[in-house]
C-alpha cells in the first residue's frame, strides 16, 4: 500500500487533529474549561490509537477511531449550540465548568482586540480587594472564536472518518486475498502432493 493512498492521507489527518486538540487544549486550560479538557484528553489518546493503527496496519485500531470520530463530531456540534444559545442553552452558563467556577473561555478576555480593564469596587465593605473586569474593543466576539475552532474539529472529524473507513477495507481487502492465495496456510498444497508422488516413483522401481 503505496503512500499515495489513502493511508498516508490518514496518517496527515491524524497528525492534524493532534496538533488541533493540543492547540485547544492548552487555551482550554486557560479558561477552567472542565469539560472540554477531558474530551480533549480522550480526543488525543483515540487519535494516536489511531494514528498507531494506520501506520502498523491494524484495522481494529482505526475501527475504534472512526467510531470516536463521529462521536468527536456530535461533541462539536453541542459546543457549536452552547456558544449560539441554542435549544435553551446559555453560553454563560456554568455548565462547561461542571458548576465548579464563574470561568468564561480564555477568549472571552484575551481576544483579537480585546481591551481588558479592572474597576475596583471601593466603598464595599469586605470587597476592596475585588474587581469589577470590563471587557471592550473586541474584534470578534469570544463565542465566534469557539464556533469556528469547533467547525474546524467537525471538518477534520469527518474527513478523519471517511479515510479511516476506506483505509479499513483496503486492509480487510488485503486480508483476504492473502488468505485466499495460501499466506496463512501452515502446509501448503505441495506438501501434501508430495509424499504420493514419491510413493508412485518408489513404486515403478520395485522389483518383480
Amino acid at each position: 500500500m503505496g503512500c499515495c493512498t489513502g493511508r498516508c492521507t490518514l496518517i496527515c489527518l491524524c497528525t492534524l487533529q493532534l496538533l488541533a486538540a493540543l492547540e485547544r487544549q492548552v487555551f482550554d486550560f486557560l479558561g477552567f474549561q472542565w469539560a472540554p479538557i477531558l474530551a480533549n484528553f480522550l480526543h488525543i489518546i483515540i487519535v494516536i490509537l489511531g494514528l498507531f493503527g494506520t501506520i502498523q496496519y491494524r484495522p481494529r485500531y482505526i475501527v475504534v477511531y472512526a467510531i470516536w470520530t463521529a462521536i468527536w463530531v456530535t461533541w462539536n456540534i453541542f459546543i457549536i449550540c452552547f456558544y449560539l444559545e441554542v435549544g435553551g442553552l446559555s453560553k454563560d452558563s456554568e455548565l462547561l465548568t461542571f458548576n465548579i467556577s464563574r470561568h468564561q473561555s480564555w477568549w472571552s478576555e484575551n481576544g483579537p482586540g480585546c481591551v481588558r480593564k479592572e474597576t475596583p469596587m471601593m466603598g464595599i465593605k469586605g470587597l476592596d480587594s475585588h474587581s469589577y473586569v470590563s471587557v471592550i474593543g473586541c474584534a470578534l466576539e469570544y463565542r465566534y472564536i469557539e464556533v469556528m475552532h469547533s467547525a474546524l474539529q467537525i471538518l477534520v472529524a469527518l474527513a478523519g472518518f471517511v479515510y479511516a473507513c476506506y483505509v479499513v477495507s483496503v486492509f480487510t481487502e488485503e486480508e483476504d486475498s492473502f488468505d485466499f492465495i495460501g499466506g496463512f496456510d501452515p502446509f501448503p498444497l505441495y506438501h501434501v502432493n508430495e509424499k504420493p508422488s514419491n510413493l508412485l516413483f518408489k513404486q515403478t522401481y520395485l522389483p518383480a
